[in-house]
């Protein structure tokens, strides 16, 4: 299976259903607000990403939205003057990026990609990456870090959110479906490798996209490898049982000297 090119089509499918939050796009309200300086987006579910993790003033600064298509993030950051590149692997979640800059007369770049090859960006393009939880879909994510420390700047910042890799480790159908927790899988996990043939059907008859579960060391020692430096932690959770007991998800913020 082209992992790449099915989770594009799912992520597609997950706009057309309109059920998935991270494709719902901003109202005029928030681009308003932006527009004043007022402004809360999100690396994970719940949480907002703390004012100080971004710059003082977004007027003229270089932004990367990697993975972050959905109409939401990037035309928050375009609205406060910020020049904005939103890059992901689904052309659906990119139109609600451009149908928000349309109706808010916002200027926005929009790319299509993996984000693990970012090679039509030149070396230190940005200043600011903003990569928020969607890194469960891609296979390896080294390259997604030594890409994403290569197009910034020195001096920039790279914030990411992601899934704590335990989280794989339960049968997810008897999560979702019982509220049974019960560990079953071996870390790194993949959709494709570790479930059975049966099981798998459970996620892709209705086309849904297949998840990978990365260890801490390939979350945030990846991060640590490509040259970053972590300035910035915090945890939050999903909604599902096994935030009942802890946080799943995570963000960090990684510097760039």
């Amino acid at each position: 299976m082209d992992i790449v090119k099915y989770n594009s089509e799912a992520w597609d499918r997950e706009v057309e259903s309109g059920e998935n939050p991270w494709t719902l796009p901003v109202g005029p309200e928030v681009i308003e607000e932006a527009r004043e300086g007022r402004f809360s987006v999100l690396l994970t579910n719940n949480k907002p990403v703390p004012r100080d993790w971004f710059p003082d003033s977004f007027e003229g600064v270089d932004v990367l939205c990697l993975a972050s298509g959905g109409g939401q993030q990037g035309p928050v950051f375009a609205a406060m003057g910020a020049n904005v590149t939103v890059f992901d692997n689904s052309e659906g979640q990119l139109a609600k990026d451009r149908l928000v800059a349309d109706r808010e007369g916002l200027e926005i770049r929009t790319e299509k990609g993996d984000a693990a090859d970012l090679s039509r960006f030149e070396d230190g393009s940005f200043d600011l990456i903003f990569h928020p939880c969607s890194n469960c879909f891609m296979p390896d994510i080294e390259p997604v870090w030594n890409e994403a420390y290569r197009v910034l700047r020195t001096g920039g910042d790279l914030l990411a959110g992601f899934h704590n890799g335990f989280f794989f480790i339960f049968d997810q159908i008897k999560a979702d479906r019982d509220g049974v927790l019960e560990v079953k899988n071996p870390l790194p996990y993949s959709d494709l490798n570790d479930l059975s043939e049966e099981d798998l059907k459970y996620f892709v008859k209705d086309g849904e996209p297949l998840e990978y579960g990365h260890t801490l060391d390939q979350q945030i020692g990846g991060q640590v490898r490509a040259g970053f430096a972590i300035t910035g932690f915090y945890e939050d959770s999903d909604g599902s049982p096994i935030s009942e007991y802890c946080g799943v998800l995570a963000a960090t913020r990684a510097h760039k000297y």
